[in-house]
């Protein structure tokens, strides 16, 4: 039995995150998400706010923590894409990519620390992309900022794995989402063609790997890229 945690993720409200959200509840686990607009699944605590935005992260962890005890487990997740190829790429293009993926990530981690550090325990789970090692055409913002957070995970595991704090890194690959769904259908079976399991992700599939990390049987992993992703990106 995992003990019970206090767990925030951003951009909660859709996608992945939702279901992460959702994976902690089932597990008992007290659960609040960030969204700029929306909810998370039923039981868990929203709380608005936005990545970019470092007072607004800091009002809603502190709304979090007035509820629901200092945040223990954080995942990154929120994420935004600006997919076009590099001379189409405006420099706005890539820096509101870079602004969401990655420094949304370090202003995520950064506040969770301070109560992880004070209960010497934290589990920091940053979602990627198998795109972030892989490459992806169109992506040069993408995986740029999604490569970028491997470096920070394995440099909080240096800073801080002395104080029972663990980041990792989940690189998700196809997953079914809306995003993939509205995909033509020769081009799905395309990416389907490439993926050495033959199917797309369920998004339980990526959810439950974090919620492992976050889990006792996880304690001593740290600074690891954890692919679900079917094998696509393999020696990446």
């Amino acid at each position: 039995m995992t003990t019970q945690r206090t767990v925030l993720i951003t951009g909660g409200n859709r996608g992945i995150g939702y279901s992460i959200a959702e994976e902690f509840l089932a597990q008992g686990h007290r659960v609040a998400v960030t969204a700029r607009s929306g909810s998370g699944p039923k039981g868990a605590l929203t709380v608005i706010a936005d990545v970019t935005d470092a007072d607004s992260l800091d009002a809603a962890f502190t709304a979090v923590e007035a509820e629901l005890g200092p945040v223990e487990v954080v995942v990154a997740n929120a994420g935004i894409t600006r997919d076009t190829l590099l001379l189409r790429m405006s420099e706005d293009d890539f820096t509101s990519v870079i602004d969401t993926n990655l420094t949304g990530a370090f202003r995520t981690v950064k506040r969770a620390s301070k109560g992880m550090l004070k209960a010497r325990f934290g589990r920091i789970i940053l979602i990627s992309s198998v795109v972030g090692l892989y490459g992806s055409a169109g992506q040069v913002n993408y995986s740029a900022s999604k490569s970028a957070l491997v470096g920070m995970a394995r440099s909080l595991t240096r800073e801080l794995g002395g104080r029972g704090i663990t980041a990792n890194v989940v690189a998700p690959g196809f997953i079914e989402t809306d995003m993939t769904a509205a995909l033509p259908e020769d081009q799905q079976k395309a990416y389907q063609e490439a993926i050495p399991a033959g199917r797309f992700a369920t998004p339980t599939e990526v959810a439950r790997v974090a919620t492992w990390l976050a889990g006792d049987d996880a304690a001593y992993i740290s600074g690891a890229v954890i692919p679900v992703d079917g094998g696509l990106g393999m020696g990446h």
